[in-house]
Parts: C-alpha cells; sequence; structure tokens
C-alpha cells in the first residue's frame, strides 16, 4: 500500500501529524518528545492517542486480523521473570508463582511485506523520535526475521499475566480493541536494578496492592511507549467474542540483533538460519 514511498516520507503518510508532529525535527516535535520524558519520569508509560491517522485504523485493524490466524499459539507456563523454574528459592519468592501465558505472536516473517506496520517500523523519522524520547543517540530495527515487529494476540478468555521485560522500553501500537476486558495494567519502577523489592512484586501476585497498580486506556491507533524492566505489567483476560491486537515495534541500541534460540523457539515455535550462529547479546537501550 504504501511501498512507493520513501521511509522518511511514511511517517507523514501513516501519522496524525496535525496531532502529533514528530515526522520533522523542530520546536513542536521537542515539545512532544519533552512530554514523553516527563512521563516516562514519572510514570514509566506514555500514550500518544490516536498516534495514526483515523482513516487508516481500519486498514491497521484488518491486516493485524488476515495476520492473526498465523500466530504461533502455544500456551505456556511462566513466571513474571520469564525463567527457568528453580526449586532452590524460597517458597514464597515470586520465580516459584506460574501463570499461563496465553498471548500469542505473529512473527514478522508472517505480517506483509507491504502491511501499514512494516512502513511505520522501518521509518527513519519514527526511528529518530524513538531515540530522542528514550534519550538514545541512534536506534535500530532489529536483524531478527521473526522478532522485532511482531503482532501480540489474546484471545478471548485469555490474558498476558504479570510480567518483566528484558528490555528498557517496548514500543506499541493497539490495532484491534476488544469488546471487553484486555486493559494494560502496570506497576511502575516497583523493581530497580539494585533492589527486586520482592515482598511488593510477591504482593501484586496475591492481589494484595491494588494501590500499587495503574491502568492505561489504550485504543486503536494509540502509540504507547513502555519503560517495562522495571515496571511489572500485564494484559488481563479478553472478554467478549473479539481478540486484542497490538504492534510491538522493537528496536535497539545496536544494529544486528537477533533473539537467542531458545527464546524465538517459546515465542514462535521455530528458528530460522539467523538464528543459528552466536546471536548478538543486548545489554543496551533496547531489544
Amino acid at each position: 500500500m504504501l511501498g512507493a514511498l520513501d521511509d522518511r516520507d511514511v511517517i507523514e503518510q501513516v501519522v496524525d501529524i496535525g496531532a502529533h508532529p514528530v515526522a520533522r525535527a523542530g520546536p513542536e516535535r521537542d515539545a512532544i518528545v519533552a512530554r514523553v520524558r516527563r512521563e516516562l519520569a514519572a510514570d514509566g508509560c506514555c500514550v500518544l492517542a490516536g498516534f495514526v491517522r483515523p482513516g487508516l485504523c481500519e486498514t491497521l485493524r484488518a491486516e493485524g486480523a488476515a495476520a492473526a490466524p498465523r500466530a504461533h499459539r502455544d500456551v505456556d507456563v511462566v513466571n513474571v521473570y520469564n525463567t527457568d523454574p528453580d526449586p532452590t528459592l524460597p517458597a514464597g519468592h515470586p520465580a516459584r508463582r506460574t501463570m499461563i501465558r496465553g498471548n500469542a505472536f505473529v512473527a514478522r516473517d508472517l505480517l506483509g511485506s507491504d502491511a501499514l506496520v512494516q512502513h511505520l517500523y522501518t521509518s527513519t523519522a519514527l526511528q529518530e523520535f524513538v531515540a530522542a524520547c528514550v534519550g538514545a543517540p541512534r536506534v535500530h530495527v532489529l536483524a531478527d526475521p521473526l522478532a522485532g515487529l511482531t503482532l501480540n494476540v489474546v484471545a478471548p478468555g485469555r490474558g498476558h499475566p504479570w510480567h518483566f521485560d528484558t528490555n528498557e522500553f517496548t514500543i506499541s501500537v493497539v490495532t484491534q480493541e476488544p469488546e471487553a476486558g484486555g486493559v494494560f495494567e502496570y506497576c511502575p519502577g516497583i523493581r530497580s536494578r539494585g533492589d527486586e523489592n520482592l515482598a511488593e512484586v510477591a504482593a501484586v501476585l496475591d492481589g494484595r496492592a491494588e494501590h500499587l497498580v495503574r491502568r492505561a486506556t489504550l485504543r486503536a491507533g494509540d502509540l504507547q511507549i513502555f519503560a517495562g524492566r522495571y515496571a511489572l505489567h500485564r494484559v488481563t483476560t479478553v472478554e467478549g467474542a473479539r481478540e486484542r491486537h497490538s504492534a510491538i515495534l522493537a528496536y535497539s541500541a545496536r544494529p544486528g540483533v537477533v533473539g537467542s534460540p531458545a527464546r524465538t523457539r517459546q515465542l514462535f515455535g521455530r528458528l530460522t538460519p539467523a538464528h543459528g550462529g552466536d546471536p548478538v547479546r543486548v545489554d543496551g537501550l533496547l531489544d
């Protein structure tokens, strides 16, 4: 649909730049970047409502709905850290609490090559905007042919349980709202680099810490920038007949990043030749 456009022009065609003038450097973009930084510093989450042009939201939804049946729908038993069980930990440790991960992912190579989100993900202007928002000199699309850009699919009756991200920030766009449920809940800064804060994490898992939980109202076409490494978060159970879809746009502070074989197989059920060697390990801003 947008294949003839230069990637720097895509953002002006896809984004409602009247409401969100992020395509070009200047005072207006600087003001939005400053707002995002303030909200990330205060809350770990910023939502730019109506980021995608209203007239393209149906295209976004239809492309996601067409790809959703190709999601790898393997239900996993997980903990909040996405780590293997460790029976040597104390009985009350959050890592020993298991939950069902019911969401599924469509890999990037199963999304249409001319899909709107593919053009948005690779837009140089969007990468520059994201880098400015998260304080990085530059961000890169992933070299991984499966990850980087994925569609997160949560079917009715399922959810994405409490977890921490391995990366500092996640950028996402809701493409299809559920009829009910599917609420994004998060506990910003519940842990830190030097303190896992196990007592409060356990309290959230037990349902004893409602005062720590915040909720973000996300609509189709909204762009969310979220600091998920130190924020416990989840998507509640989807209700009704319609799935919840969101496009996850992952960037890296370094080029050439490929996911680990174990994690790739867990999320997508397969590997590619790109995963056969020694993958670039991520210790930077985004993965």
